[in-house]
């Protein structure tokens, strides 16, 4: 079992350490605050050192890094230094040069490095994605989500940042392409970051979409949708757990020189168990172990970089 290091234990990283010492990969915690690490440590059970002693320890194979977004680049580029397996939460930095130095170190050092992109392992979109490989939607033509809520307002971060990346690394992996054309559009209502996001793709096989983000809206839904040729279906993360993933098999069919349409009740598709942050932790303990590339390396994390630049609105 691969010794594990996690920096940052804040919520996120509060719950990366749980989950990887449930699995026994748990083996130190650190923080810029030394004492929030020791409470953690001592929760836990695992020593508490500083970034830099981490990075030291011969003992540690890899490290989670789940810091504030503008910290991440740097860190990651120490961790790489270091030659430890990285697994960095998203996004991975704040520009696309950063991004792809980030890339570009890793590829270098040979180690395992992989984007928290937690919702690529979550068992509804790994089933959807399996209903697209096998044509049950037939050839994708549209993807849409909205990823809408109230509050998480960070001072770093606009609604496009902070909320996106989720929803791209699922339509990147729907599509297999990246866009040719991207285009964006915001508002800010409270602050000079855009509080409203909203995103519209083109992609080179003719696939269109759109990501609708807000931090400002009255109530929250987290739909991913895609459109096909024969059918359609939808990834509701806020649906019970039987009806995440539902399958609308309507038909649309041409009469009387116009476009006639029938509608039947969706079928709620069975799913694998596990949770998408064990899953997730699961994978990359596996590509360290065996070396093989994971399934969001820091490449996609740097795609996905590169349309969050080409879609951000700059307000005065």
């Amino acid at each position: 079992m691969p010794r594990i290091g996690v920096v940052g234990c804040g919520y996120w990283g509060t719950n990366h350490i749980r989950t990887l010492s449930g699995l026994g990969a748990l083996a130190a915690v650190s923080d810029h605050h030394p004492g929030r690490a020791d409470a953690k440590g001592r929760e836990f059970d695992v020593a508490a050192p500083s970034f830099s002693a981490l990075l030291a320890d011969p003992d540690i194979d890899a490290v989670v890094l789940a810091l504030p977004p503008h910290e991440h680049a740097a860190a990651a580029l120490e961790v790489i230094a270091a030659g430890k397996h990285l697994l960095i939460e998203k996004p991975i930095a704040l520009t696309v040069p950063e991004a792809r130095q980030v890339v570009t170190r890793a590829e270098a050092a040979g180690i395992i490095a992989m984007t928290g992109h937690v919702l690529r392992f979550h068992p509804a979109f790994e089933k959807l994605l399996e209903i697209v490989a096998d044509g049950t939607l037939g050839p994708l033509r549209y993807i849409h989500s909205h990823r809408v809520g109230l509050g998480k307002f960070h001072a770093e971060n606009d609604a496009l940042w902070d909320i996106a990346p989720h929803d791209l690394s699922l339509i990147l992996a729907l599509t297999g392409e990246n866009p040719v054309s991207v285009r964006g559009e915001g508002a800010a209502i409270l602050e000079p970051l855009s509080d409203f996001a909203h995103l519209h793709l083109e992609f080179p096989g003719g696939i269109k979409s759109h990501v609708f983000t807000s931090r400002l809206n009255p109530y929250r839904e987290r739909r991913l949708t895609v459109i096909g040729e024969k059918a359609m279906a939808t990834f509701d993360d806020m649906a019970p757990a039987e009806e995440k993933l539902a399958l609308y098999r309507h038909r649309l069919w041409q009469e009387d020189g116009g476009w006639q349409s029938q509608m039947v009740d969706p079928e709620f598709l069975p799913l694998a168990d596990g949770m998408p942050l064990t899953r997730e932790l699961e994978h990359f303990i596996d590509c360290i172990r065996t070396g093989t590339p994971p399934r969001t390396p820091v490449s996609e994390g740097l795609a996905v970089i590169e349309i969050l630049a080409k879609g951000t609105v700059r307000h005065a």
